[in-house]
């Protein structure tokens, strides 16, 4: 058995509200073991034999039936978790947010031209590291931010999801419990 987390997109955002007891619910009855969640965002750490795309197939098939919404969800292991977090560019800095950024194959490459693009806030920076994109912005400003903005298009939908940083590390400490 290995440690997984599916980081669910859109939840308790924009109507798509949803407990997350009822999502480890249905992340049981479709056959996953010691399920729990890291905050109400939509973090769900599990154990499977399964591989990362057949889970996703799964869990997204049995997200939708159960919720009645489109459910789009990204899984890593624990592992790659762990190098995802260790591979952040960006140290902490008051009065800043760190994100990272978990999608399909290749959305770093479009979040990357879309950053480059964008105006930026002073002393935002946006880094891609073996597939992920980093992105630090100043608190108060990750909506309204010319990049922040762009993160909204239903093009991205399917496509991604962001974390804090911050997420990132409970969900490693919750691992290691």
């Amino acid at each position: 058995m290995k440690n997984f987390c599916a980081f669910l997109r859109g939840v308790n955002v924009k109507g798509t509200n949803m407990k997350m007891a009822d999502v480890c619910k249905v992340f049981t009855d479709a056959g996953m073991k010691n399920v729990a969640s890291v905050l109400a965002s939509g973090n769900v750490l599990f154990q499977s034999d399964k591989n990362s795309t057949e889970l996703k197939t799964i869990l997204e098939k049995a997200m939708s039936q159960h919720f009645d919404y489109e459910a789009f969800l990204f899984i890593k292991d624990e592992n790659e978790i762990k190098d995802i977090f260790d591979n952040n560019p960006f140290s902490p800095i008051e009065n800043f947010h760190n994100y990272i950024f978990i999608g399909s194959e290749k959305v770093e490459e479009i979040l990357l031209e879309e950053f480059e693009k964008a105006t930026k806030e002073e002393g935002e920076q946006g880094k891609m590291i073996n597939g992920i994109f980093y992105w630090q912005v100043p608190k108060g400003q990750t909506l309204n931010s010319s990049f922040g903005k762009v993160l909204g298009k239903k093009s991205l939908k399917d496509k991604m999801t962001s974390r804090n940083a911050n997420t990132f590390e409970k969900i490693i400490n919750k691992f290691e419990k």
